[in-house]
């Protein structure tokens, strides 16, 4: 019977380990530059490698409490309650020489003044959160340029146009395509492991600050990476098709050139079975 250590329980995968992301984009870095030395890939996977460090300290930032602007909160807080507690004193004491006519106006203005004060304590009861979901928005905005860049890189790798080139010849213009099937399959592949990388990055973001504007603009962020993949695999498989069907023409070629030239044998042999040579 088999024993499970402690240390393989399941509460270790249930938050992200940022080592582990950039462990992953820089391996996906050296695999994109010694497959394709000379290509912007790699450069761009660096980039992310860079956005993926600076997000952990980020993060790190982010879940930790701000105690300077906490305490200067509550100190303008303390003074503001201070000021309301002496102002309304103030009118209990010009008020027992008043009679009801001036009382009414007075109390009026004490609660306009009550909800003015309430929704300046719950402005600074918010700052923090405020300030924390601006350097995650910032940081988030980062990473969804970064996603359109992926996507620029990967926009002229078009499959049908290296495999049918019988439909007419490039023009001056026109992007140059020195890869083969192989390699425009792998360069495809890598682009789509960035834009699911892209995706866990922003989820560093959040991982201790669960925002729903910030929450939100991660999953808008997944979404996005998520629909650029996907038109990236369509390429993949409409690539992958036609590498099967090629392949299945050669193959049904081979055979049939096979029983060509079996049935030619026999022809051959039944008009001339004696076997003598001309």
């Amino acid at each position: 019977m088999t024993h499970q250590s402690p240390s393989a329980s399941p509460a270790g995968y249930q938050q992200l380990n940022p080592d582990r992301i950039l462990e992953t984009i820089e391996q996906l870095r050296r695999r994109i530059n010694e497959r394709f030395p000379q290509a912007g890939l790699a450069s761009v996977c660096g980039e992310l490698y860079e956005v993926a460090r600076d997000a952990r300290r980020t993060a790190e930032d982010i879940a930790r409490p701000m105690w300077g602007l906490r305490i200067a909160t509550y100190v303008v807080i303390a003074l503001i309650g201070g000021m309301a507690i002496l102002g309304f004193n103030y009118f209990e004491w010009e008020g027992e020489s008043s009679d009801i006519r001036e009382v009414i106006p007075l109390m009026e203005a004490a609660f306009n003044d009550l909800i003015l004060i309430g929704a300046a304590v719950l402005f600074l009861m918010t700052v923090e959160v405020r300030v924390k979901r601006k350097r995650a928005l910032t940081a988030i905005h980062r990473l969804r340029s970064i996603a359109h860049i992926i996507d620029m890189h990967q926009l002229t790798k078009d499959p049908e146009r290296m495999l049918h080139t019988n439909g007419g010849g490039d023009t001056a213009s026109s992007p140059k395509r020195s890869y083969t099937s192989f390699e425009l399959g792998r360069y495809l592949d890598y682009c789509t492991e960035m834009l699911s990388l892209t995706g866990k990055v922003a989820a560093m973001y959040v991982e201790s600050f669960p925002d729903a504007q910030a929450v939100g603009a991660v999953n808008e962020l997944e979404s996005l990476t998520t629909g650029l993949s996907r038109k990236i695999w369509q390429k993949i498989m409409v690539l992958n098709t036609d590498t099967g069907l090629t392949a299945q023409e050669v193959s049904s070629s081979t055979a049939a050139d096979k029983v060509s030239a079996i049935t030619s044998q026999t022809a051959a042999s039944d008009s001339n079975p004696t076997g003598a040579t001309s």
